[in-house]
């Protein structure tokens, strides 16, 4: 446990939250969502299980009531998050990486393989990711490897033209210039000496790509193109709406579900708040500022308005 901890305090993250109280707490709130959900899944049953009579509201029985075909929500909630984040999570990963993975062999290498990569880029940015999203989901067999491929496909652009930008700002470094006097190979500079100095920037867009996830297979299952089937976020809000839960008033059918997209969505956002932070001087400079205010050997300092007003300034 130990050796974790000094891990967790060394990374990226670990240094990003060191100052954020909010950050902190949006990172403990993914986390319970996500851990929360797969560490209960044994212990629900199956959420599938028609176990009582429809619509009812909830109980001492079933929780969070039942569903339009006799469902429990409860179960169909925890089931739900712990698919959707785990598929949301796999997606954000593999998309960063192969926008990163494409983005920095392109900066670095420059000449033809730069134009290359360069002009595919632009073609996939060019496309809407929306619309192409829907047809390849409507066309290619429902599951949820579909919408892991589909998502890939239509997110990784963005991502490829930051890290292209950073490769060319860090290529002309003096590590780099060491590193092919050594005779690396430009693939080896790229994902071993650039890509690790740009941890933070990874980190960064794998958050917003973990959003997006989440948002674009909710989306994309709420229109009724994934596999039915299987519980997940998208699901439970397409069967809410096909049983007209809305028009009924059985608010407890979308609500848990809405409040855990919600929940998760804005943790992340306030994680990824303190991760800029690595990224910024700016941002940084005034987070050193704060904390030595808050300190009492420094609170001598804080006779100007400038220094008053971000003593009392929120972390």
């Amino acid at each position: 446990m130990k050796v974790w901890i000094k891990l967790y305090k060394h990374s990226i993250i670990g240094r990003a939250l060191s100052d954020q109280t909010a950050s902190q707490w949006g990172l403990a709130v993914w986390l319970l969502l996500f851990l929360g959900a797969w560490f209960l899944m044994p212990l629900i049953g199956d959420p599938s299980e028609f176990l009582a009579e429809p619509l009812q509201s909830p109980n001492l029985h079933h929780w969070f009531g039942t569903n339009g075909q006799g469902q429990d929500v409860w179960r169909q909630t925890v089931a739900g998050t712990a698919a959707s984040l785990g598929l949301a999570l796999a997606t954000g990963l593999t998309m960063t990486s192969l926008g990163a993975v494409i983005g920095l062999v392109a900066g670095y290498s420059g000449g033809w393989i730069d134009r290359v990569l360069s002009s595919i880029t632009n073609i996939a940015l060019v496309i809407p990711g929306l619309p192409l999203a829907i047809v390849l989901a409507a066309f290619l067999p429902s599951g949820p490897w579909t919408l892991f491929l589909v998502l890939v496909i239509t997110g990784w652009a963005w991502t490829a033209r930051v890290f292209r930008g950073l490769a060319l700002a860090t290529r002309r470094k003096d590590f780099i210039a060491s590193a092919e006097i050594m005779g690396e190979s430009r693939l080896r500079i790229a994902l071993l000496e650039i890509l690790p100095n740009l941890s933070s920037s990874f980190a960064s867009a794998a958050i917003g790509a973990v959003i997006y996830a989440i948002g674009a297979q909710v989306g994309l299952e709420f229109l009724g193109l994934g596999d039915m089937n299987r519980v997940s976020w998208g699901t439970n809000l397409y069967w809410a709406s096909n049983d007209a839960a809305l028009l009924t008033g059985s608010w407890w059918i979308f609500i848990p579900t809405g409040l855990c997209i919600a929940l998760a969505c804005s943790s992340l956002t306030l994680v990824s708040y303190a991760v800029d932070a690595v990224n910024n001087p700016s941002l940084r400079a005034d987070q050193l500022l704060r904390r030595r205010l808050r300190e009492p050997m420094r609170r001598a300092i804080g006779v100007t308005p400038l220094a008053k007003e971000l003593r009392h300034a929120p972390a």
